[in-house]
């Protein structure tokens, strides 16, 4: 069950991903990303609400600190995908979402299988190989820095994400993780305040990103419910294979090419989720 949730998981957060760099190669990121954290925190909300459940201090606590990786990693993300190449953003910025969880999950007690164990390290050269691309000349990734600094900044916000909400209990219900949705927004509008960015919607397309904040609601909470039933290290590294949902979706629809080397990754990737799956 925890590889079904955690790759339903991986593949709303590469939907999400692709359609919100697409919108925000029109619209400011750090407006997509407001716009996209708020309906996320109503949705998730109103599921709360329904549910009834109330969550512990601690519990909430984790949440605030998980919406600081949101925060974080979905501005950074969306501003990579909107100036540089997805092929090569969204695979760097899966590095730190997978490296950081597993770190605190084998440091809190976590013991994965010999064959889990091969998976995750499959998973890292798998990610390193699919960011291989070639920018061509004269586009935004041709330089490399804004895409590659992006991605490890977007990279270790959610690895924040995941190792936070990986610490909520099964019985805190989705308080924590609605908390977690409106800590983002409030992190993103700091952010955008200190670098001097505008964030308020103004343009009538930033409504679209309202579609993008479900997806994102819908792969956090396939996530939190992949680490009730599993082990952090597991669900984290295969929702962090969310990139291949974006480089296939970026090639199809985009164009972008996809070098023999980034072939390679992904199937790299594959093997990674079926070890893992075995494990």
């Amino acid at each position: 069950m925890v590889v079904l949730l955690a790759l339903g998981s991986a593949l709303a957060y590469g939907l999400s991903d692709f359609f919100g760099g697409l919108l925000a190669r029109r619209v400011s990121p750090w407006t997509v990303a407001v716009v996209a954290q708020a309906a996320s925190t109503v949705c998730v909300s109103a599921v709360a609400l329904a549910m009834g459940i109330a969550a512990a201090p601690s519990d909430l606590l984790w949440g605030v600190l998980a919406g600081l990786g949101n925060g974080v990693g979905g501005v950074f993300l969306y501003r990579g995908l909107a100036s540089a190449r997805m092929s090569v953003v969204a695979p760097l910025s899966a590095v730190g979402a997978a490296l950081l969880p597993v770190i605190v999950g084998v440091a809190t007690g976590e013991r994965p299988t010999a064959l889990t164990w091969i998976g995750v390290a499959c998973a890292f050269p798998a990610i390193w190989l699919v960011s291989r691309a070639v920018a061509s000349p004269g586009t935004a990734a041709a330089g490399g820095s804004s895409g590659v600094v992006d991605g490890l900044l977007a990279g270790l916000g959610f690895g924040l994400l995941f190792s936070a909400l990986g610490q909520v209990p099964e019985d805190a219900g989705l308080w924590p993780l609605a908390l977690t949705q409106a800590t983002s927004v409030l992190a993103i509008i700091v952010l955008a305040a200190l670098l001097r960015q505008a964030w308020v919607p103004r343009d009538r397309y930033a409504s679209r990103a309202v579609v993008i904040g479900g997806l994102g609601a819908l792969a956090t909470t396939l996530f939190l419910a992949a680490t009730h039933v599993g082990l952090l290290s597991v669900a984290s590294v295969l929702a962090s294979l969310y990139p291949a949902v974006t480089v296939i979706l970026a090639v199809m629809v985009l164009r972008e090419h996809i070098a023999r080397i980034q072939g390679a990754g992904l199937s790299l990737a594959l093997a990674s989720v079926v070890l893992v799956a075995v494990g």
